[in-house]
């Protein structure tokens, strides 16, 4: 029988599931070092991660290993020049948290426009004593402009709640979408400079490259309204996060709400200290339904890629399928 690691805690009918196929190597606890998750690799044939680094250390201490999928729709984490040179598979899980990653998005985009958490921890402070026309006065979002950067899927998901609020949408992307996405979407493809000038609300969901390395730095948030907010739901790195501590303090946009964070799970103090920022600890697709579609579809890829169940050797989501079928090297 084959056997497998799976490198995070997860839903344990999921590893019920998995058992069927292969032996189980669960590591239901903290998650793991560098050192321990290259040993725990050594004999195992596939793994099941959560944004784990692999890369090319752990393939070589891995002679065995064909395939590692990802619980997540980025993969970031996989050094995938080291997966190539080595014919291992790398998968993923888009699509199965394109809405609920939208709606948290939706839901942090106006939490920071509408002051939610900052107004909050002044009330449980004990701070409110009275009713104030001026208290924490926040930006409309019915009628505004919604700037998208990065208009894939979820990207997509995001323009179209914009509908209901009656926003006009401008977008930005590496390459321009279908022009019946856009009339769909009613969206209209600007310049990032464009965007940064003239969006009321700037939401990030592009994936991590290192072209796309501090997207939004100094420079692009000095580019933007004093009205302004800024939403990442994408992933850690693409914003300066230090540069975005300047410009909350500095009045230079009025407010910002971060689900990821640069060298996550720790992040920059800083953010701790700044009064007009959302925190939450990357939860966008934190649902039970869809945190369950990633785990299935996670294990369904595992199982295809390692020639086991219906579908045999035809995992759904390869993230570089010239590898399939060929040898590991």
């Amino acid at each position: 029988m084959q056997k497998i690691l799976v490198a995070r805690p997860i839903f344990p009918d999921v590893i019920e599931r998995l058992k069927q196929y292969f032996e189980v190597d669960w590591n239901n606890g903290d998650v793991l070092s560098a050192e321990e998750l290259t040993r725990r690799l050594a004999d195992k044939d596939g793994a099941l991660t959560a944004g784990d680094p692999v890369g090319a250390a752990v393939l070589a201490a891995a002679p065995r290993l064909r395939v590692v999928s990802n619980m997540a729709v980025g993969y970031n984490n996989f050094d995938i020049a080291a997966f190539n040179a080595a014919n291992v598979l790398g998968t993923n899980t888009p699509d199965v948290l394109n809405e609920s990653t939208a709606d948290f998005g939706w839901a942090l985009m106006m939490a920071a426009a509408r002051r939610v958490a900052e107004s909050e921890h002044w009330l449980r402070a004990g701070q409110w004593q009275k009713w104030a026309y001026d208290a924490f006065l926040g930006s409309d979002v019915y009628g505004s402009t919604l700037g998208v950067i990065g208009m894939g899927r979820i990207g997509q998901a995001l323009a179209r709640r914009a509908r209901g609020f009656n926003m006009q949408v401008i977008y930005h992307n590496r390459s321009r979408v279908a022009p019946e996405i856009e009339a769909e979407l009613n969206a209209q493809y600007v310049s990032k400079a464009e965007l940064l000038k003239r969006a009321d609300h700037v939401v990030l969901v592009l994936p991590y490259t290192r072209d796309n390395h501090h997207t939004i730095g100094a420079a692009e948030l000095a580019q933007m309204k004093p009205t302004a907010t800024l939403t990442n739901i994408a992933r850690g790195g693409i914003v300066d996060d230090a540069a975005l501590v300047d410009a909350l303090r500095a009045g230079q946009i009025a407010a910002a709400g971060l689900d990821v964070y640069e060298g996550e799970p720790n992040l920059n103090p800083a953010l701790l200290t700044v009064p007009n920022i959302v925190l939450t600890p990357h939860i966008a697709s934190a649902t039970e339904a869809t945190r369950r579609a990633m785990a299935n579809l996670a294990a369904d890829n595992l199982i295809a890629a390692l020639g086991e169940g219906p579908n045999a050797g035809r995992p759904a989501n390869p993230v570089n399928p010239e590898v399939l079928g060929k040898a590991r090297a």
